[in-house]
């Protein structure tokens, strides 16, 4: 009895990219959030509590929408960019370009334009890897510094939205070789987030009246 044939191993693993600044910063702004709502909810007097209420139904959800839920995700057919008010798919043969220059942004061959929030660019961050490669380049002139190692990829050093750009970039041009009939037979979709959506603009409308009748 022979073992069924186990599958196929994915040329590469599925790819998620977020930012651990905005998940940490987001966090604790959600968690400063709840303890000054939570006290003027149970504390508070008269409407305080009512509007207290409704500021929080419109600032979590919002400051989670910034925060805690972009991401890109990138799989061998296609990649996903969710952000704060909305999700687009993309299958690599609709990409374009992917560029990192003060946003990192995706544009389609239609010509559209999304931005990727889950992958910053921090211009800080890349002057100081410039700096430490061109420090690194000048440690040897054979590019080998004194401990012998190689300095000649810069991958390592790049500023962290670069590198994934960079990934990115080069998954999407494995598909360059496709068919102009395969190309078309997807296209991109866009969904917005109404789960976010919905409760900010109700507690905006009740911290409206709430104010408006206080």
């Amino acid at each position: 009895m022979t073992s069924p044939t186990p599958p196929a191993e994915p040329p590469y693993a599925d790819r998620t990219y977020r930012s651990g600044a905005g998940l940490v910063s987001g966090a604790l702004l959600l968690a400063l959030i709840c303890l000054i709502g939570g006290d003027a909810v149970f504390r508070g007097e008269g409407w305080t509590p009512w509007v207290a209420l409704a500021a929080l139904l419109a600032l979590i959800p919002l400051v989670a929408a910034f925060t805690l839920r972009p991401a890109v995700y990138a799989n061998e057919e296609r990649l996903r960019i969710r952000n704060p008010f909305r999700t687009i798919e993309l299958p690599w043969t609709d990409v374009a370009d992917i560029r990192a220059t003060y946003s990192s942004e995706v544009f389609t061959r239609e010509g559209a334009k999304y931005q990727l929030w889950a992958v910053p660019v921090s211009l800080r961050e890349r002057k100081k890897a410039a700096r430490q490669a061109g420090r690194a380049s000048q440690d040897d002139p054979f590019g080998r510094t004194s401990v012998h190692a190689d300095v000649r990829d810069t991958g390592a050093r790049a500023a962290v939205a670069d590198r994934a750009v960079a990934e990115l970039r080069e998954l999407s041009e494995r598909t360059e070789g496709r068919e102009a009939a395969e190309r078309g037979a997807t296209t991109a979709s866009v969904r917005w987030a109404y789960e976010v959506i919905a409760p900010v603009v109700v507690g905006v409308l009740l911290l409206a009246v709430l104010l408006a009748v206080g």
